[in-house]
């Protein structure tokens, strides 16, 4: 892919690829396929997504079981070279065997001979061993490049660097919005120190209750009136900003609507300045201890 001027996160070398530099916004697909809208305009979202630089596209086998990967698929027929392109297998399917079964579905879905990214979706009760043995079937297969997980905490995070091959994950993928910011107290330091970025899923919350109180909230408003973006536009540069100089968070909005997709990669030219953040703390407050993780 191209080098392109936009904010960027590293994905670390591994032993089998090189360092990857991606934006630092891309999209998400939680819901599409599920006829929730109509398809074409999701099929043209992630197609508008692409052409704006938004590149790195996140599904699962899971989102409408499958229907968001042929969603996916559709997108990036003739296109696939411009994506760098993220699954996720469930727990039950991480097995020796039953990962790379489930993992040829999913390329068949998506119309792909291979995953730049496969994540294991949430810790299960297969051993981190044996799903790891699967992942490095699927590399040296060429059927993924990388591997990583998702909602995984820092005791999970531990136990994974204590697996042999644990080490090469290349990300975490993870809840994080201004109205969650749990991890910031142990998590993302954890992934820090092990130069691993992280992804946030839901950067604007959920639908919801929680989502209009983010975005109608007055400091939110007020700031972002005073910036002249929208209050969404806000929440994404704040997920991705730098800290101590480094940008270390992907965020992967999920939208449909053009408009919605063109202000998702305009946040990429965002900055936040010192006060806007110190505001921003004040409204919402950091961590002072370690809670439970929060998962969606």
């Amino acid at each position: 892919m191209a080098d392109s001027p936009l904010p960027r996160v590293r994905l670390p070398a591994t032993a089998a690829q090189p360092a990857c530099d991606l934006p630092a916004i891309g999209q998400g697909t939680w819901y599409m396929g599920e006829g929730l809208a109509p398809r074409r305009d999701e099929v043209r979202a992630l197609q508008q997504g692409l052409e704006l630089g938004l590149t790195l596209i996140d599904t699962a086998e899971m989102y409408a079981d499958g229907g968001a990967e042929e969603v996916v698929g559709e997108a990036l027929a003739g296109r696939r070279d411009s994506a760098f392109l993220v699954s996720k297998v469930y727990p039950w399917n991480a097995g020796r065997d039953n990962a790379i079964a489930a993992c040829e579905r999913s390329l068949s879905r998506l119309g792909t001979d291979h995953l730049d990214l496969y994540l294991l979706h949430w810790p299960g009760s297969i051993p981190l061993e044996e799903t790891l043995e699967a992942f490095e079937r699927l590399r040296e297969s060429g059927k993924i490049r990388r591997f990583g997980v998702s909602n995984f905490d820092v005791d999970e995070m531990e136990a994974l660097a204590g697996v042999p091959g644990g080490g090469d994950c290349a990300v975490n993928q993870v809840l994080y919005h201004l109205g969650s910011r749990g991890i910031e107290h142990s998590l993302r330091p954890w992934q820090r120190r092990h130069a691993m970025p992280l992804m946030a899923y839901c950067p604007l919350a959920q639908a919801g209750g929680l989502r209009r109180e983010l975005l109608t909230h007055p400091e939110v408003l007020d700031l972002a009136a005073g910036l002249g973006v929208t209050p969404a536009q806000l929440l994404l540069a704040w997920a991705i900003r730098p800290v101590e100089g480094r940008r270390d968070v992907f965020a992967i909005p999920k939208a449909v609507q053009r408009e919605h997709v063109t202000q998702n990669a305009a946040a990429l030219a965002i900055e936040l300045d010192d006060e806007a953040l110190a505001r921003l703390d004040a409204a919402f407050p950091p961590p002072k201890r370690k809670v439970p993780l929060d998962i969606v």
